[in-house]
């Protein structure tokens, strides 16, 4: 048996069911774009505020600044743009780039905010002509839902050289080596895209 509410409005003015429009006007609106050196002092503040959950290295704002243009940020579009998620796609070599410094404010988390970011500098890096995408995680499991491989560390030289010898927890490392082939995804859309 199936109930049916009718609301009665009064004469000549009929309830529509609420639609998802208003539903849709009550949530942020996320938007991914690429940074501008504008967004160092907020990819600064975003990174400083989740380094205490130990999943983060520490980030300067003069590198941030200059690093800016490889980053993707999420923005609030409901909160003048306020940045609320970012990522860096750092590129290691001519073939693999690396996802760097991914993080999402604790309030948005779980709504596959990361993976947007994620899937954004994806289609960056295939974009950019690289043939593999890398990253270093202490949760393996969420970049395997995203078609990333554990593989030995030794498997990214160029990491290796570029950051892990300089770390002061190099040989001591707790996170895990990922890699994915970028011709394996499907295929890009074209650049200058936004998602709302």
């Amino acid at each position: 048996m199936t109930m049916r509410v009718v609301v009665d409005n009064g004469p000549g003015r009929k309830r529509r069911a609420s639609s998802g429009r208003a539903l849709k006007a009550a949530k942020p609106q996320i938007a991914i774009r690429p940074a501008t050196a504008a967004d160092a002092p907020a990819l600064h503040a975003l990174i400083a505020a989740h380094l205490e959950e130990g999943r983060l290295l520490p980030r300067t704002l003069d590198e941030l600044a200059v690093h800016a243009p490889r980053f993707v940020v999420a923005v609030d579009t409901k909160s003048a743009g306020r940045v609320v998620g970012c990522a860096e796609l750092a590129p290691l070599s001519q073939a693999v780039a690396e996802v760097r410094s991914l993080v999402v404010t604790r309030t948005r988390r779980g709504a596959g905010l990361g993976r947007r970011i994620v899937t954004e500098l994806r289609q960056r890096a295939r974009l950019d002509g690289f043939d593999d995408l890398c990253v270093f995680a202490h949760q393996p499991a969420y970049f395997a839902h995203m078609g990333f491989s554990i593989v030995p560390h030794t498997w990214l030289p160029e990491k290796i050289m570029a950051d892990c010898r300089t770390c002061p927890l190099f040989r001591r490392c707790e996170q895990f080596a990922m890699v994915t082939d970028l011709d394996l995804m499907p295929e890009v859309r074209p650049a200058g895209h936004l998602h709302v």
